[in-house]
Formats: structure tokens, C-alpha cells, sequence
């Protein structure tokens, strides 16, 4: 009846949500009075790591081998390690590869499923995991009555606490199956935190006025240790790359922190980033319609404002 999540890595290093599942996923067995072990796949850094946050034990699949992420193979080795060790609550990070993995692990444990959990499950009566639908209007609860599930956790849903030790971890060697899969090639943003996974996040739209006038974003977001994003207007114009472009038809956030600088707040924007945690708009037009939705609203030219936002920022953290 144990806990089993799946803790991804990325260039060998585990992955700032796979702290945070293992920790939701130590606090669901907790509630459950059971167990929470873990799984990683492939050579990885520090794995006994995830014991600080709770987790049992550790399954550490093919520990010497650099592998390509294939969600068939994954899957297929999740569901072995799962039912080796009873493990009826299968816990992922709702990151693009757990996203391929969950309809997968779903089908093969003939489980129910949640993807996009923004919360812990309510274990009164049922089984019940809350997310949140149409563009982050409103939330859903769905009650899970199969044997097994698995759920799909959010960034940001829990902040990991360091309740326990390292331990080591036990070696399993799995034959990885071929695939049909190839990578012709592969681009890699180096030093940031990924948009998914930030906590803090400093974006800029139109308001800007042109690409060469992103320097006093980068250094907003480099005096708060964040990572940039854009408006969809701001990447088609190739302003900025699209990997920055954040709202409902790109990536969607939930940061604690998100600055939005001379940014309208279209409705498809807001749909990205309103489940942030706190959103502060700077925006010269005061009837802008993102400051509807802002926690703090700024009215005034982001041009005098952010340098003195910066400014403040650095005097403040050499105090």
C-alpha cells in the first residue's frame, strides 16, 4: 500500500520538482500511515537525496547509464517497480515528460488519474484530488475510487521541507527496450531556473517597445535570482524566444512571484499566470486589464520604474 514517485533528473542533477514530489508524496503516505519510496531512472547525482525529504527508500534504475527520456520505457519500468513493491499511489510531476507518462502508467495499472494536482488529497471519506480547470477560473475535485491512481503534482503546489536523512540507495538494473525515438537535435538554456519550475518570474510584453530594451528586465530578474518570460506578441515578433512565451498557448506558471512589465493582460495571458501566487503589474495605461487581476499594480513608465525597482532590490540585499 506504499507511495511511489518518480523523481526526474536533468543532466544528472534531480530536478527542483522532484524534491517537491518526493516531500507531497511523504506527506500523502504520512496521511495514509504508509511508506514513500522512490524511483530514479538513469546516472544521477546525489541519489539517496530524496530521503532528507521523507522518502523510505530508493530505487535507482540503471544508475550508470546517460538515457534518453522514452515514456514507453518509463512507464513500463514504473509500473514493474510499483507493483513490486505493493505501491497502490503513483506520484509524478505534471512536467512535459510526467505529462507523457500519467494517461500511460493510468492505462497500464488500469488506475484513475488526476494530471495538474494543486494540493494534497483530501482523505476524509474518499480519495479526493483538487485541481484547477478553465484557464484557472475554477477549481475541481475529483473523488478517485479505483484501487490504484496516479497523480500529476503542479510546480510550486508544496515547498519541500527537510524532514529526515540521505540514504542509499538500492541499485535495480532494468533492460531499457528500443525505441522508435530519435533526437535529431537538442537546445538547452543554460543557468535559469525552467519557467515550470520558477519561483520567481519577471516578464515584459509590447511595452518595451523593442528587443533591445530587455536589458533592464534581465537585470530585474537577475538582482531577484528569476527567470525571465514574455508576452505571445513579444515572442511572434522574435523578441525574445518562445521558450519564454508564457499564457494559455504557451507555458502556464504558478510562480509565488510574477512581475509583469508593460503587459496588457489579455485574457489568454492571464489564463498562463493567474494562478501565480502574487502578480505585480507595472503598466503606464491605469484601466490596463491585467490590474484587475494584480495582487500589486504599479501605474507609470517601466522605464523609470524597474531600473529604480532594481536599484532598490540590490540596496536591500546588501543590508
Amino acid at each position: 500500500m506504499a507511495v511511489l514517485v518518480y523523481i526526474e533528473s536533468s543532466k544528472g542533477k534531480i530536478k527542483k520538482t522532484g524534491f517537491e514530489v518526493a516531500y507531497y508524496g511523504s506527506k500523502l503516505a504520512t496521511s495514509l500511515r504508509t511508506d514513500c519510496v522512490a524511483l530514479l531512472i538513469g546516472k544521477t547525482e546525489d541519489p539517496g537525496s530524496p530521503g532528507k525529504y521523507g522518502v523510505s527508500k530508493v530505487f535507482h534504475v540503471n544508475a550508470d547509464q546517460d538515457l534518453e527520456f522514452d515514456s514507453q520505457s518509463y512507464a513500463s519500468i514504473i509500473a514493474q517497480i510499483s507493483g513490486d513493491n505493493n505501491a497502490d499511489t503513483i506520484i509524478l510531476a505534471n512536467t512535459a515528460n510526467g505529462k507523457a507518462m500519467t494517461g500511460r502508467l493510468a492505462i497500464k495499472l488500469e488506475a484513475g488519474s488526476v494530471s495538474g494536482a494543486n494540493s494534497l488529497p483530501e482523505l476524509n471519506d474518499d480519495f479526493v484530488v483538487s485541481k484547477s480547470v478553465y484557464s484557472g477560473k475554477a477549481i475541481v475535485k475529483y473523488a478517485i475510487e479505483t484501487p490504484k491512481k496516479v497523480i500529476s503534482v503542479m510546480g510550486n503546489t508544496i515547498q519541500p521541507q527537510i524532514i529526515g536523512e540521505s540514504i542509499v540507495p538500492q541499485n535495480v538494473t532494468f533492460p531499457i527496450a528500443s525505441t522508435t525515438l530519435k533526437v535529431l537535435e537538442r537546445k538547452t538554456t543554460e543557468g535559469i531556473t525552467p519557467l515550470p519550475e520558477a519561483e520567481l518570474v519577471v516578464s515584459a510584453g509590447r511595452g518595451m517597445k523593442g528587443p533591445e530594451n530587455w536589458g533592464i528586465i534581465e537585470e530585474l530578474a537577475s538582482s531577484l535570482g528569476a527567470t525571465t518570460a514574455c508576452s505571445r506578441p513579444v515572442a511572434d515578433s522574435h523578441w525574445r524566444p518562445h521558450h519564454e512565451h508564457v499564457g494559455q498557448t504557451g507555458v502556464a506558471i504558478r510562480p509565488n512571484l510574477y512581475i509583469a512589465a508593460g503587459i496588457s493582460g489579455a485574457i489568454q495571458h492571464l489564463a498562463g499566470v493567474n494562478n501565480s501566487k502574487v502578480i505585480v503589474v507595472i503598466n503606464k495605461d491605469p484601466e490596463a486589464p491585467f490590474f484587475k487581476a494584480a495582487d500589486y499594480g504599479v501605474v507609470g513608465d517601466l522605464f523609470e520604474i524597474v531600473p529604480k525597482l532594481t536599484a532598490a532590490i540590490k540596496r536591500f540585499k546588501q543590508h
